[in-house]
């Protein structure tokens, strides 16, 4: 099957050196810019916002960017690490649609793996045997794993030993409250089954997919939060962003970088019992870079009145 090559580095637009810091900074101004919430064109949004989200999923881990960037001229070499070839025990193939992922990084990143095999790895001759069961990955956004949703997946299963392909397509569940690394099992939709014993099922692993203001842990979610000095020295009222609309956040006279603030009951879901998890705004506090005559005065002015000193704090 053709697989078009994915160039992650032209997708958030950084240089191949780019730093890990370069990278988050390039997502999330486009992720904020396509993402479907704010863009006109939905549709094209959430595909360029698929797009982005893989791109920041490979070039974000180490790990995925080292294997990312030694695939080099020779990615289409099947030595380089493929995750979807066929399996040695049924020469299948398995190509997924719809999972939010495209089928090159399905290939190198992610794909489908089948298990469960039948007692002996006998897949042939008159035996009946459940079909083996297959995973795979499917992309959730936040908003999806704060509401649900039904999703349409299509399956498509190529026999590499007689050249024939099968396609199954069918309508995926995504509950509120879906975690991340939570499989969601669909089903009778995994490897058919030999005679007339039934096919194994499907297992699709959720990963969320990054979000430019928050990140999760479980139910949690976790906002950063970027504060001016003088807004954690005499406190503030702040408009924060959650998954229900922003709300008002009262900053504490005093506060200090690092510091996070909880607000109960505004994460994600936590299955079907009507709770919820917690947000957690973590204060990041900023320091002007340049500053004009009139502002360093002040400051100035402030270094003389103050008696604090980080060095030498009082008694």
């Amino acid at each position: 099957m053709s697989t078009e090559f994915k160039d992650y580095y032209v997708t958030l637009g950084v240089p191949r050196d780019a730093s890990a810091a370069d990278i988050k900074k390039a997502f999330r101004k486009l992720a904020r810019k396509h993402h479907p919430d704010v863009a006109k064109d939905k549709k094209t949004a959430e595909e360029k916002f698929k797009e982005i989200n893989e791109a920041n999923e490979v070039l974000s881990d180490p790990d995925k960017r080292k294997k990312y960037d030694q695939l080099g001229a020779d990615w289409q070499n099947p030595q380089q690490g493929r995750h979807q070839g066929p399996s040695p025990q049924s020469g299948q193939e398995f190509n997924f649609g719809g999972t939010g992922f495209s089928d090159f990084f399905e290939q190198y990143f992610s794909g489908a793996s089948r298990y469960g095999f039948p007692e002996n790895g006998q897949t042939s001759g008159t035996r009946d045997h459940r079909g083996s069961d297959i995973e795979g990955d499917i992309l959730v956004t936040l908003e999806e794993a704060m509401h649900g949703s039904v999703r349409p997946i299509s399956l498509q299963i190529n026999n590499a030993r007689n050249g024939q392909a099968e396609t199954h397509s069918f309508q995926v569940r995504i509950p509120p409250g879906v975690t991340d690394g939570k499989r969601i099992r669909v089903p009778g939709q995994g490897e058919p089954g030999g005679g007339n014993a039934a096919a194994g099922d499907l297992y699709l692993r959720v990963r969320h997919a990054a979000h430019p203001d928050f990140q999760t842990e479980g139910a949690n979610l976790f906002h950063d939060l970027d504060l001016a000095p003088w807004e954690a020295v005499l406190g503030a009222e702040i408009s924060v962003p959650t998954l229900d609309g922003p709300i008002k956040l009262r900053i504490p006279a005093g506060s200090e970088n690092g510091q996070q603030l909880r607000v109960r009951s505004r994460g994600l879901p936590k299955g079907k019992s009507g709770e919820r998890g917690d947000y957690f705004a973590t204060l990041s506090v900023h320091l002007p870079t340049k500053i004009g005559p009139e502002e360093r005065e002040l400051w100035e002015k402030l270094r003389d009145a103050s008696s604090f000193n980080p060095r030498h704090p009082a008694a």
